[in-house]
């Protein structure tokens, strides 16, 4: 079993949510986090980069400072991980700078803790 952490924008959440349990991946879990590339951003031009004006979203790159993201954690069965890479992908894909990383990472164990169960059991499958 694998755990698949994204980082996507924080628009991109309730699109990449209702996409995963569409494609049989109920479980995950999803917090507010800050980060950056490696593309320096302006935090004037990311409001207007947010409104989707493309002349903003075109100049961001002058400035270090964090901006807010999502972070969406899956632990899924090795089966499911490029289901799950490609959902994630298809949905949070631009084109554009700041579309967001995937990291897939081994996970040794699940256990559920209501029943003791452990293994892919505790999964989506």
């Amino acid at each position: 079993m694998k755990e698949v952490m994204a980082i996507v924008r924080m628009n991109k959440i309730n699109q990449t949510k209702r996409a995963l349990s569409a494609a049989g991946i109920t479980s995950m879990h999803a917090k507010d986090c800050l980060g950056r590339g490696k593309g320096l951003v302006e935090m004037i031009q990311l409001g207007g980069a947010e409104k989707e004006y493309e002349e903003k979203m075109n100049d961001l790159g002058n400035a270090g400072r964090l901006i807010p993201k999502r972070m969406i954690s899956v632990v899924v069965p090795n089966k499911l991980v490029r289901k799950t890479i490609d959902v994630i992908m298809e949905t949070n894909r631009t084109g554009k700078s700041g579309d967001g990383k995937i990291i897939v990472m081994p996970v040794t164990d699940s256990i559920r803790i209501r029943t003791g169960e452990t293994g892919d059991g505790t999964l989506d499958e």
